[in-house]
C-alpha cells in the first residue's frame, strides 16, 4: 500500500474514513509518546490510532485507560495498549500493568528500557552500549541536536521507523513476555500491529 515518503502524513482522503480497527494507547510520558504516537493517526490507513494524554506514574496510566475503556469499550478487533518507561518504576507497579493484559486478549504493554527515548534512539542506530538513562539523551542529540522532547515528522521518517522495529525486534530475542529486563524495548510491538493489523504477543 502505497505510504507518503516521511512519516504518517496527516491529510485524509475524501469522504466517509471507515475505520476497521482502533487502537488505544496511555503513556507515562506527556510529549513525545503522545506526539509521536500522532504520526500514526493519518495518511491511508484502516486502523485509528488515539493516545490518550495525561501520562504520570504506571499505576496512574492504567487508571487513564481504564476510564478510557469505560466511556469508550474496545471492540473483538480493537486493541488498547500501557506505554511505560522502566526508570526507578518498582516490579510491583510494572506487575499491576503486566496483569492487565491477562485479562483481556487486546490488552498489551509495552516497555522502554531505560526510556522511551531509547526506542527514538533507534531510528537512527543500533543503540549498542548504554547503560545509564543519560545516555540515550546524549547519543540521541548526535542525531537530533535539538531534540526537546518534541517530536518532528520530518526526522521519524516510514524508513527510519521500519529501522527501528527490526532493530528493537533483534534485541527482543527471545521475545519477552513481560517486559524488558535489561536495555532494549518493546514499542516496535505497537507499530507492528499498527501496520499490519494482527495483534501482537503481550
Amino acid at each position: 500500500m502505497p505510504r507518503p515518503p516521511q512519516g504518517y502524513g496527516r491529510e485524509r482522503q475524501r469522504g466517509i474514513r471507515r475505520f476497521r480497527r482502533r487502537i488505544v494507547i496511555a503513556a507515562e510520558g506527556t510529549d513525545s509518546e503522545p506526539e509521536y504516537f500522532d504520526l500514526f493517526r493519518g495518511g491511508d490507513t484502516v486502523v485509528q490510532v488515539t493516545c490518550i494524554r495525561g501520562g504520570g506514574a504506571p499505576r496512574q496510566v492504567l487508571r487513564q485507560m481504564r476510564d478510557y475503556l469505560g466511556q469508550n469499550p474496545l471492540g473483538p478487533e480493537d486493541q488498547a495498549w500501557l506505554v511505560t518507561d522502566r526508570d526507578a518504576w518498582t516490579d510491583e507497579q510494572l506487575r499491576d500493568l503486566h496483569a492487565w493484559t491477562t485479562k483481556d486478549p487486546r490488552h498489551h504493554f509495552a516497555l522502554s528500557n531505560p526510556k522511551f527515548e531509547y526506542w527514538l534512539l533507534l531510528h537512527f542506530e543500533d543503540g549498542n552500549g548504554i547503560a545509564h538513562a543519560r545516555e540515550v539523551d546524549e547519543r540521541l542529540r548526535r542525531h537530533l541536536p535539538r531534540f526537546d522532547k518534541h517530536i518532528s515528522e520530518r526526522d521519524f521518517t516510514e524508513a527510519r521507523i521500519t529501522e527501528a522495529v527490526a532493530r528493537a525486534e533483534r534485541r527482543d530475542r527471545p521475545p519477552t513476555t513481560t517486559w524488558p529486563q535489561a536495555v532494549g524495548t518493546t514499542v516496535y510491538r505497537i507499530i507492528k500491529a499498527i501496520r499490519s493489523g494482527q495483534p501482537e504477543p503481550t
